[in-house]
């Protein structure tokens, strides 16, 4: 079983690494990042069962990316009735969704990409 062209994007994106195009052509993609191109060695060569655990990894995936994006329907409710917003919603379901997109590159053996970061705060002087 091989990921659909779908399912190899979403690798790409959930591991925070940029698209990949149409292929391997101009002066980007994996031939210029030792990452990149380790994960796509590894969304083509994988077993079966690790194909399956991706897999697995992506059905957890897409529900926590709809809740964050869910939550800016609730961004302008302070207190409603006796329910009240939490204000820290949205940074814990991106927390929440990035740190399963980390234990996603974890299991693929690569550093989080460059729109994922390392979760840490970097300052360029």
């Amino acid at each position: 079983m091989a990921f659909t062209t779908a399912q190899a994007a979403d690798i790409r994106r959930f591991c925070g690494y940029p698209a990949y195009g149409a292929g391997p052509a101009g002066f980007q993609g994996w031939r210029f990042f030792t990452a990149y191109g380790l994960l796509e060695f590894r969304i083509n060569n994988l077993s079966s069962d690790e194909e399956n655990v991706v897999t697995n990894y992506l059905a957890a995936l897409y529900p926590l990316e709809s809740a964050v994006t869910d939550t800016g329907s609730r961004l302008d409710t302070a207190e409603a009735s006796v329910w009240t917003r939490n204000p820290a919603e949205l940074r814990e379901r991106v927390a929440l969704f990035d740190s399963w997109r980390r234990r996603l590159c974890a299991f693929l053996g690569l550093p989080p990409g460059p729109g994922l970061g390392d979760g840490s705060i970097r300052l360029v002087v």
